[in-house]
């Protein structure tokens, strides 16, 4: 069965930590490019970080650049988000997806990661 789901979210103070986990199940992400988005209230889902399926090429968003590590376990299927120092402003649910997803792609139900002040 072809799906995404993510976890690993919660309620952190600012500074804190947190490890998000995406198993991408069902055989057809192998090979692609994997990325981690991120939609906080009212706004559109935007990117935050990009790993080619080798694991050895990573690009970030500038918001996050310095303070987020994505990781894959291809044994695994497992895309990985380690974030650190996080913001308010992380404040978003988070997903995973492959990279420049198609519009009719589909979507997990995300992860939920606030930050308090």
């Amino acid at each position: 069965q072809v799906q995404l789901v993510e976890s690993g979210g919660g309620l952190v103070q600012a500074g804190g930590s947190l490890r998000l986990a995406c198993v991408a199940s069902g055989g057809v992400f192998r090979g692609l490019d994997m990325a981690w988005y991120r939609q906080a209230p009212g706004k559109e889902r935007e990117f935050v970080a990009r790993i080619s399926w080798s694991g050895g090429q990573t690009h970030y968003a500038d918001s996050v650049k310095g303070r987020f590590t994505i990781s894959i376990d291809n044994a695994k299927d497992t895309v990985y988000l380690q974030m650190e120092s996080l913001k308010p402003e992380d404040t978003a649910i988070y997903y995973c997806n492959v990279f420049a997803p198609a519009s009719w792609a589909i979507w997990g139900q995300g992860t939920q990661v606030t930050v308090s002040s």
